[in-house]
């Protein structure tokens, strides 16, 4: 996936204004399909974690959290994910051992860390998959817009500094369907980053009357990296949070930012090998980026090798996302009567 156009952050723009017809064709497709009356409700709670504009915003480190709450609930979750930079459609249950990111995607080799991941792009076909696994409740990373399966909660995940951008949806801004319509389906808004989470947001979220909850991403082993100079590289949606977590850990850093999902070339890693050695810095790199290099050859191999990994987790500001989450258990209908649905049986 190429980096987001800078337009897609200015409120208004030549760009953005050629652009917004084939917009709103965009936005009148995904706006309808989001209105679809779901195909399928699982029997079980499915707690979807999803965001409202296109690239990164923090899902994967809430789904993970998310699934962390469950597992000390004494559940038994699933991860039902896409498999984004994976060739393989599915349903397929993720092996670390055998599958590798160019296998089922980066996020997917994460998650199956802690909790059974089936990935592909029916998630229909993965939810039966995950439950016949023996599933108890799934838990979507990604997926919001989809309408295949009924959420009994949907957390929406926005990036505090980032916010919606210009508004506008794809390709003329970063929205993935008409604001207004994705916000009539959202539970919650978790917004992930340091400082003030933005005022924008907070607005949005008190005028559709959407609980917003302030979260941060923690480093857990920043400690290693304190007063180091470091050569930090990333491709995720946003690479310069990565440095700016980094620095916030004490770390002299110098960033090269990468495109979400980027796959690494041994020209890249050569160069980045070379400039390491030259300017006597230690290779940083995210857990993402490090699971997509596990099972590389040659300079991509060695760079592998030669990088730590800034481990982080999410950090939530109150107890709000965990209350959610312990009630969707507890749900036998997904919450779509706001809709003007019928209760799927």
């Amino acid at each position: 996936m190429n980096r987001a156009p800078g337009f897609w952050w200015q409120k208004d723009s030549l760009a953005s204004r050629a652009l917004w017809p084939v917009s709103t064709l965009y936005g009148a497709i995904a706006g309808h399909r989001m209105y679809k009356r779901p195909r399928l409700s699982p029997g079980v709670p499915v707690i979807c974690v999803g965001n409202f504009t296109m690239g990164g915003a923090g899902k994967t480190p809430v789904a993970l959290a998310v699934v962390r709450m469950l597992l000390a609930a004494g559940k038994t979750p699933a991860v039902l994910t896409r498999g984004y930079g994976g060739r393989l459609k599915g349903p397929v249950l993720a092996d670390p051992e055998v599958h590798t990111a160019a296998h089922i995607g980066d996020e997917a080799l994460l998650l199956a860390g802690i909790a059974p991941v089936v990935v592909g792009a029916d998630r229909v076909a993965g939810a039966a998959m995950a439950i016949e696994a023996g599933a108890d409740v799934l838990v979507m990373d990604d997926g919001f817009q989809n309408h295949s399966l009924a959420k009994t909660l949907s957390l929406v995940v926005v990036d505090a500094a980032a916010g919606i951008g210009n508004g506008l949806v794809f390709p003329a801004g970063p929205l993935r369907a008409p604001l207004d319509t994705q916000l009539q389906f959202a539970d919650a808004i978790v917004a992930v980053g340091a400082g003030p989470v933005d005022a924008e947001l907070r607005t949005i979220a008190a005028d559709y009357g959407i609980p917003l909850h302030a979260a941060v991403l923690a480093p857990e082993n920043g400690a290693d990296f304190e007063g180091k100079r470091v050569l930090a590289f990333a491709g995720i949606g946003r690479p310069e949070k990565f440095f700016e977590s980094l620095t916030a850990c004490g770390a002299d850093v110098a960033g090269t930012p990468f495109a979400d999902h980027h796959v690494f070339t041994d020209v890249e890693a050569e160069r980045l090998l070379a400039r390491a050695e030259s300017e006597g810095r230690l290779l940083v790199t995210t857990e993402k980026d490090a699971a997509r290099m596990k099972a590389a050859k040659g300079a991509v191999e060695r760079l592998h090798a030669a990088s730590r990994v800034l481990k982080v987790s999410i950090d939530f500001a109150d107890e709000g996302p965990k209350a959610l989450v312990l009630a969707a258990l507890g749900a036998r209908t997904a919450r779509n009567a706001k809709k003007g649905w019928a209760k799927v049986k």
